[in-house]
């Protein structure tokens, strides 16, 4: 197993969806693709409860979620769709389990983030619960403590792993700026306070007590250094969606340790170009930025631009084919 960073991250792995509908099939081609960075695969064609904001909803402790025309809201009791939730999750983790038996290393399970989750979720009345700071507080506490039960639970089924958990918070950055939309459409939640958003994230974090947290957003403004200052690993990102006033975010961030999970695949179907073009961005960043070539193996995780669930199979096994022979390319010609 390569150990590419002191967290021992694999040179690729993919985002968290696929196509389709099979646990088993999904597994199988998760812990076929990367042998030394599998995750545990979503699938939300299955519908709701297999969707990101209700299998993390399902994840809750104490707080239960149903589907409403408008989105997932918060109710008193688990309902159906959270029992279909529950029932999803199981059925992968069986999958995986089966597919990781002997396994060792770092293993990657996702789930939403507390920000991007409060902006989904609606409360009783239909608003938000971003528009509630308590409310924003009570499920922040109930994600982490849900969690932590998950990371416990995949430590108990795949003994060698060493859980990273992903966080994805492609709604963070309209969090901060006070761009999330209310439930009339016709005004904004407003901005929450950096150092309040800096510090739940911090408080959720810590269930993975010392182990690794990447931050996944494929939305554009990825707020880098917050997420540096929060206690983030590692970030993930659209890398195409990067502009030069990314630069010294990204170069303190590889300085001060952050790895980047760059996501440089297309997550929709389409022609591949070679495995050093995917990668020839990430290159010429690098030589920007003035860092040395040799760091490249060290700092860089190569993905997908984004989840694959939109894509056909046979694409969605290519991609992450190809995240493998893109992240070898730059391994072996930093420069």
């Amino acid at each position: 197993m390569s150990e590419n960073s002191q967290f021992g991250f694999g040179a690729a792995t993919g985002i968290g969806s696929l196509p389709g509908g099979d646990a088993r099939e999904a597994a199988k081609t998760v812990t076929g693709s990367f042998e030394d960075f599998p995750f545990l695969p979503e699938l939300p064609a299955r519908g709701p409860g297999a969707d990101m904001i209700g299998r993390t909803a399902g994840i809750l402790v104490e707080l239960y979620a149903r589907v409403e025309p408008s989105g997932w809201r918060l109710g008193d009791r688990p309902g159906r769709d959270t029992r279909r939730a529950w029932s999803w999750l199981g059925e992968d983790l069986d999958a995986l389990e089966e597919f990781t038996q002997g396994y060792e290393g770092p293993l990657k399970v996702q789930a939403v983030g507390p920000w991007t989750l409060a902006a989904a979720l609606e409360l009783r009345g239909g608003e938000a619960v971003l528009s509630d700071p308590g409310a924003c507080r009570d499920l922040a506490a109930s994600l982490a403590e849900g969690l932590r039960l998950h990371l416990a639970e995949i430590r108990r089924r795949v003994p060698g792993a060493r859980p990273v958990l992903q966080l994805d918070e492609p709604s963070l950055t309209a969090v901060l700026r006070g761009q999330v939309r209310s439930a009339s459409g016709y005004r904004t939640h407003r901005a929450v306070d950096r150092q309040l958003v800096e510090a739940t994230l911090r408080d959720v974090f810590a269930v993975q007590d010392g182990g690794p947290v990447v931050v996944h957003s494929c939305a554009p403004d990825v707020p880098f250094a917050l997420l540096r200052r929060a206690g983030a690993a590692a970030v993930s990102f659209d890398f195409s969606l990067l502009t030069e006033r990314d630069d010294d975010a990204i170069g303190e961030a590889v300085e001060g340790g952050t790895r980047l999970f760059t996501g440089v695949v297309p997550s929709t179907d389409g022609p591949l170009s070679d495995p050093a073009g995917s990668v020839m961005g990430v290159r010429t960043l690098w030589r920007r930025l003035g860092l040395s070539p040799e760091l490249l193996a060290e700092a860089v995780t190569v993905t997908p631009t984004c989840g694959l669930a939109g894509a056909s199979p046979e694409y969605a096994r290519q991609a992450l084919a190809h995240c493998v022979r893109a992240a070898r390319s730059l391994a072996d010609n930093p420069e």
